[in-house]
Formats: C-alpha cells, sequence, structure tokens
C-alpha cells in the first residue's frame, strides 16, 4: 500500500489515535557518564562561599553588568543601628556631688578656724632688717600664758599662778629648705644675747620687755636669719593639743619627779596625757637642768607632729577635729599667718627631721644671773649654713 506521502506501508494513523496510544519513539543511546572513581575528566570540587553583594563592600568596586542585561538597582547602605545599653545608675555624678559637699564642708570649716586664729604683730619689721634668706623660717615660742585657763585648770597643769608679764619657756627655730629635710634648732632661754635697746640680757627677756615684736628682732641679729613664720602657744593648748590625739607616746630616758612641773615619770617608753607631757617638757629636775629640756622638748615635738600627722588621727574625725580646733583656739600667729601655713609646717616636720640646740661655749654668773654663752665660732658657721639653705655641718651638731 502506497501511503499518501508516497512511501510504502500503513497508512499513518498518529491523526486519528489519541496522544497516549501513540507509539513511543525509540530511545537514542546515552554516552557514558563519567566515573569519578575511575580518575575520568570531571568538574572539580568546589568548597560552597557565602554569598556577598559587591555592592555592599565598603572601598570594593562593583564590576560592570554583562552586556545586555539590566542591573537592578543597589538599595541604599542604612546606617548601622546602635546596641541598646542598659541603664545604669549613674555613679559618678553621685561620687562627684559627694566630694562637691565635702570640699564644700571643708572649705567652710577650714575659713572658720582660720578665723578664729589669735594674730599678733610679730614680724611687722624694724629699720635695718637683715634681707631676706632662702628657705623658709618659723619662730615657735612657748609661753607660760595662763590665758584662758580656770583656777581649776592652773591646778590640774601645775602653772604655778599668775607671773605678770608673759615669759617664754620654748624658743626653737625651723628651718624648712628648698629640698632635703627640716631642720629644728633650739635656742635655750638663758642665752646671754644682745637685745636691741636693753643691753646684753638672757634671750627670753625680750620677750617679756618688748613681747614677740622684740623677740624677733632679737633672734633675727643673734642668729642672721630672717624669719617668716611666727607662731606662740600656752600652757592650755599645748596640753590640749595631746589629749585631742589620745596622748603621746615618748621614752622616757631617766626618772623625772617634779612637783613644780607636777610630773612623776618612770624611766621607759609610755602613752602621756596632757598634763604629764606638759610637765615633761617643763620640768628642770634632771641632771643637766635647761639642757634636758631642750632635748625633752624635740622629743616631745617630733612625737606629737609624728602623731598629728599620722592616718591613724588623720582619718579619724574624733581626733583630728579636735585637734585642729585646739589647735586653732589656742595658737597666736602673725598678721600674715594662715591655718594652710601652719599645715605646710607640720607636713615638712612629719618625716627626717633634723633636730639640734645652738652650739654652747658655756656658762657664767652674770648680773641676770646664770647664763648660758654660745661657742661663737661655731655658732656662726651653724646658722651661716642654714643662712644659705645648705645642710648643717655634722661636726657642728649636737643635742646637749
Amino acid at each position: 500500500m502506497i501511503r499518501r506521502d508516497g512511501r510504502q506501508g500503513p497508512p499513518a494513523r498518529a491523526w486519528s489515535q489519541p496522544p497516549d496510544q501513540r507509539p513511543l519513539a525509540p530511545r537514542q543511546p546515552q554516552p557514558p557518564r563519567p566515573d569519578h572513581r575511575s580518575g575520568s575528566a570531571h568538574a572539580p570540587t568546589q568548597t560552597p562561599q557565602p554569598y556577598v553583594d559587591p555592592a555592599r563592600r565598603r572601598g570594593t568596586p562593583v564590576p560592570p553588568p554583562p552586556p545586555g542585561r539590566r542591573q537592578a538597582p543597589t538599595p541604599p547602605e542604612q546606617p548601622p543601628r546602635p546596641a541598646r545599653t542598659r541603664r545604669r545608675p549613674h555613679w559618678g555624678r553621685r561620687i562627684g556631688l559627694v566630694l562637691l559637699i565635702v570640699l564644700v564642708v571643708l572649705g567652710g570649716s577650714v575659713f572658720y578656724l582660720d578665723r578664729s586664729l589669735t594674730r599678733v604683730d610679730a614680724l611687722s619689721g624694724y629699720p635695718g632688717r637683715i634681707a631676706d634668706t632662702p628657705g623658709t623660717n618659723w619662730l615657735l615660742v612657748g609661753s607660760d600664758s595662763r590665758t584662758g585657763l580656770t583656777p581649776e585648770q592652773e591646778q590640774q597643769l601645775s602653772t604655778g599662778g599668775d607671773v605678770g608679764n608673759g615669759r617664754t619657756d620654748t624658743i626653737m627655730v625651723v628651718h624648712i629648705p628648698e629640698s632635703g629635710a627640716a631642720t629644728m634648732v633650739s635656742i635655750p632661754r638663758d642665752s646671754y644675747v644682745p637685745i636691741p635697746g636693753n643691753g646684753r640680757d638672757k634671750i627670753n627677756a625680750a620677750f617679756a620687755i618688748g613681747g614677740p615684736q622684740l623677740l624677733v628682732q632679737t633672734v633675727e641679729e643673734a642668729t642672721g636669719l630672717r624669719m617668716d613664720h611666727y607662731a606662740e602657744i600656752g600652757f592650755g593648748g599645748f596640753a590640749g593639743m595631746v589629749d585631742a590625739i589620745g596622748g603621746v607616746n615618748l621614752c622616757v630616758p631617766y626618772p623625772i619627779n617634779d612637783p613644780l612641773a607636777g610630773v612623776n615619770l618612770q624611766p621607759g617608753c609610755q602613752d602621756l596625757t596632757g598634763a604629764e607631757a606638759l610637765g615633761f617638757v617643763r620640768s628642770r629636775a634632771t641632771p643637766l637642768a635647761d639642757l634636758d629640756r631642750m632635748n625633752n622638748q624635740r622629743a616631745f615635738m617630733a612625737a606629737l607632729l609624728k602623731k598629728a600627722t599620722s592616718l591613724g588621727t588623720l582619718l579619724n574625725p574624733l581626733r583630728v577635729w579636735p585637734l585642729v580646733t585646739k589647735t586653732a583656739g589656742s595658737l597666736q600667729v602673725d598678721e600674715n599667718d594662715h591655718l594652710w601655713n601652719l599645715a605646710g609646717l607640720a607636713w615638712a616636720m612629719r618625716g627626717d627631721l633634723v633636730t639640734t640646740t645652738v652650739p654652747v661655749g658655756g656658762f657664767e654668773d652674770t648680773d641676770s644671773g646664770n647664763v648660758l654663752l654660745w661657742d661663737r665660732e661655731k655658732a656662726s658657721q651653724f646658722f651661716g649654713a642654714l643662712a644659705e639653705d645648705k645642710p648643717i655641718p655634722p661636726e657642728l651638731l649636737t643635742t646637749n
């Protein structure tokens, strides 16, 4: 049979049969798949990498789109959202507020205490006064003034009642150098020196005759040192400072039994109350009398300053406040001195402190009684070193 298309064979029935009954075309053979285990050619193994949009890389150029293909617009880069932080208490502000309150209170207290200092005209000057010398010089005076003491306190402190014009039991010069340790020099009260306008006499007579001004002039002309500050303390303030810090510890080198000074001490290191410490520095019932008393005064001053500037005192309001108030209420200072000057003095004397006395040349009986003479040559070298702000030569240092 000849078909319509001119080929021989049965007529094509593809148009008349349903699609699902059409005969399947023979499957063409497929090329064999490469065997990965046999080492035949195959695509290399690739490690998956995270996709990063080149447009989001800062500083990375974006490749141009392929030709004929439109690139989707890059969305604008959004700024990073700030991390949420938990609100914490403003401890810094609270601490700052507390410190501000403390400073205000301390500032007001310092101003109040500074005004409570008794001021005297001690350093106003005199014709021909010596020029300023380097370093800082203090004249410290311990007087036997009974001002402010009740009769009961006078009896307790064994002051001996009224003695008329004030006298000085203690005269010290403290030299604070530009660098190095401070030097505390005891000047014996019986030192026989020229007193301006009054001839030669015991140095403590200058205070009785002309008060602080004449004493300052006498000390300056005898030593060649110009005084920058002046401080004077009486019996009551002296004992009150000691009691304010709970007493001081002193090593008594020998027994002291002196009813006139109101003290009876045995040898050895011990804590002394205000009354006992006052008797310790006043007593002359010792082998060397006034010379021993000067040694005791320097030892006491060192112990008092050590205790007053210790952390146990400075960090204890129950001690530091009574100490400051007692000191401010019992001191007499020059018109230009302030509480912070006194604090600087105490701070300079808290550590290494050279303690000594004027070189002594001997004793002599005069119209003023038995007096103490300075070794003129050694005293000139002694005070000359301080006037030049230099350490005193070791061979000139003495404790007697």
